[in-house]
């Protein structure tokens, strides 16, 4: 008799051959629902998750076949006909004689025998003989198969056991032709083979154990599974790469989500764009910077960074910088900060409330760096990849207790002594949402453009560049160089003024992908966001008075990092909320001055960083 170190399974299985399951992987169809019977929702939580696998132990007892891990936990209410096969028949019929309504899906009962075959088979053939119609892929390629598991009889005996029924095989045993043409499938416990615990990767001695065993079932036509498995995103990763074809898992809805959202959580980037070469000299002198370019990474972290690195073949812009610090991000009110806050810590010096643009905990406005540098003669742009009323640019210019009051902070612009803006959200700037607004930007002396192309082409440094929604479009749309070409032409704008400039460029749209969950979001626009960082590094070394830092308002998404390979530009991760986190935010400083952020710091301490940056004297 064979026996199971751990499991004995039931398999409802939809003939789901080696073939196709090959071709299928990273699809919750080649999960394996291990002893499903103890989900809160057996059966239907396994199979709304779209599990290729469900596994079920059975005991019988008064002639009753009942599902249970031991004989201890028998109920009346827990038999294999109510807890499964009325179940898999129900939803049988409502998909046409279909086990699932995609073609593409398949399923496979896999009943683990937990007493001697001899006992248990003939109620068990009774009982699924009223189900044959489910089960006879002869005849249905939409049927389930069955596979046994547990104590089933030895292989001299396997014709005992009638079809439908499938056998769960085991690596160690040497079948005959013959009895292989009953095993589904091949099984056994991890930890037969290898310490691994599931957490980075196996040593290669083990590892090559496992492939072994693997490519030995592979070789013999069957697929694989191993129980006693890890039940996180590493494991089934690791597992996938090494060939198993069932994933064993406790957490089915789990695994079903890490599948069904692996296009966005998985990026490659064969060929990698080429970040400019620092040469270093201008950096961290104790001069007084003529100039300062602050470039705010709107929900960018270190995980971000780094996926980000990995996907470009391990090169960034971001890491050729030397002065590196930390900043905190909580709120006045909050450990979580959002734009709002964040972006006003930055640009005012002040801790404020979650929401509150410009403005203290109490709603008094506060000066932000705009207004303070224009009393020194310093003028100044805001510049954004997204809607430029949005929180973190309008930190730069607007004082309103609310963020979300887009047409009160677009009015706030006429207040405000920056002589540039640029970004998108043409709505809140307009005669209907504000009248005379863009009739009194014009009377201060501003151009009104509505376009890159028009703005690129004016000579005057007093400009309000107001975008259309879709020239601020995610860059895997076709928003191509907008903050690029932004940035250049408002240093080439700013750049005349003799007292120097102050120019905040936001990389809006990282935060967006954070908040979406979506990894290619999240790196594409870092690339993005990292260009213009080299473009300001570039800049800097050749004019020699100016400070670049490089920052984040907060962390989004609690991204993690599951796996990469820079040789290929591949990054797999996984997030853990759909919103900002507490994380600190690294803050890199090139230039003149940028030793003063190095260290661990709050993040409105920026603000007077910048300020002690532009009081140095030569």
């Amino acid at each position: 008799m064979v026996r199971c170190k751990k499991i004995t399974c039931f398999v409802l299985a939809f003939g789901l051959g080696l073939s196709s399951i090959a071709q299928q992987r990273l699809n919750a169809n080649h999960g394996h629902s291990h002893n499903d019977y103890k989900q809160d929702v057996p059966f239907l939580t396994a199979y709304n998750a779209r599990m290729g696998s469900i596994e079920a132990d059975i005991f019988l007892k008064d002639g009753i076949l009942y599902v249970a891990h031991d004989s201890s936990e028998i109920s009346k209410s827990r038999t294999l006909s109510k807890m499964y096969l009325d179940l898999l028949f129900e939803k049988f019929k409502e998909n046409g004689n279909k086990v699932y309504p995609e073609e593409q899906n398949s399923l496979q009962l896999v009943i683990d025998l937990k007493q001697h075959y001899s006992t248990v088979l003939p109620s068990l053939l009774k009982e699924i003989d009223r189900y044959k119609i489910m089960f006879d892929q002869s005849k249905n390629p939409g049927a389930a198969r069955l596979l046994l598991s547990g104590e089933v009889p030895p292989p001299e005996k396997f014709d005992e056991v009638p079809e439908p029924f499938m056998i769960d095989g085991r690596p160690e045993i040497p079948y005959t032709d013959q009895q292989l043409k009953r095993v589904g499938m091949i099984s056994q416990a991890l930890d037969t083979y290898t310490r691994w615990n599931g957490k980075g990767n196996p040593v290669a001695e083990d590892e090559k154990k496992l492939r072994g065993v693997i490519d030995a079932a592979h070789s013999r036509g069957k697929t694989f599974r191993f129980w006693a498995s890890q039940d996180s995103p590493n494991t089934w990763l690791v597992l996938d790469k090494l060939g198993v074809d069932w994933i064993n898992t406790d957490v089915p809805v789990r695994l079903f989500d890490f599948y069904k959202n692996k296009d966005k959580l998985n990026f490659e980037l064969p060929k990698p764009y080429k970040t400019y070469q620092v040469t270093h000299k201008r950096d961290a002198t104790e001069v007084r910077p003529k100039n300062i370019i602050l470039l705010i990474g709107d929900g960018m972290g270190l995980a971000q960074i780094h996926a980000a690195l990995m996907a470009n073949h391990g090169s960034l812009n971001i890491s050729n910088f030397t002065n590196i610090g930390f900043a905190t991000t909580c709120s006045a009110d909050a450990g979580n900060t959002d734009s709002a806050a964040g972006g006003t810590a930055i640009a005012t010096g002040h801790k404020t409330n979650n929401r509150a643009v410009g403005v203290d905990p109490k709603g008094n406005k506060l000066t932000n760096l705009a207004d303070t540098l224009a009393g020194r003669g310093i003028k100044s742009g805001i510049i954004s990849s997204g809607d430029i009323t949005d929180a973190t640019p309008a930190a730069f210019y607007a004082h309103n207790a609310e963020r979300s009051m887009s047409k009160a902070i677009a009015a706030d612009f006429l207040k405000s002594k920056a002589s540039i803006l640029v970004g998108s959200n043409q709505r809140s700037f307009s005669e209907s949402a504000n009248p005379g607004l863009l009739a009194h930007l014009r009377e201060k002396g501003y151009s009104v453009q509505h376009s890159l192309e028009s703005f690129e082409s004016q000579k005057s440094d007093r400009q309000v560049v107001l975008l259309p929604d879709s020239a601020t479009r995610p860059v895997r749309e076709g928003r191509g160089e907008m903050l690029g070409r932004s940035l250049r032409k408002t240093i080439d704008l700013l750049d005349k003024n003799k007292p120097g400039f102050f120019i905040m460029a936001e990389g809006a749209q990282i935060d967006y992908g954070g908040h979406a969950n979506n990894l290619p979001y999240v790196i594409t626009e870092l690339h993005d966001f990292d260009r213009v960082v080299g473009q300001a590094l570039e800049f800097a070394d050749i004019d020699g008075e100016t400070l670049v830092i490089v920052t984040a308002d907060h962390e989004t998404g609690g991204l993690s990092l599951l796996d990469t390979d820079p040789a290929r530009g591949m990054v797999m991760g996984e997030f853990s909320t759909n919103d900002h986190t507490n994380i600190v935010v690294p803050v890199f400083a090139y230039g003149p001055g940028a030793q003063l952020f190095r260290g661990f710091f709050e993040n409105n301490q920026i603000f007077f960083k910048i300020l002690q940056a532009l009081a140095y004297q030569k």
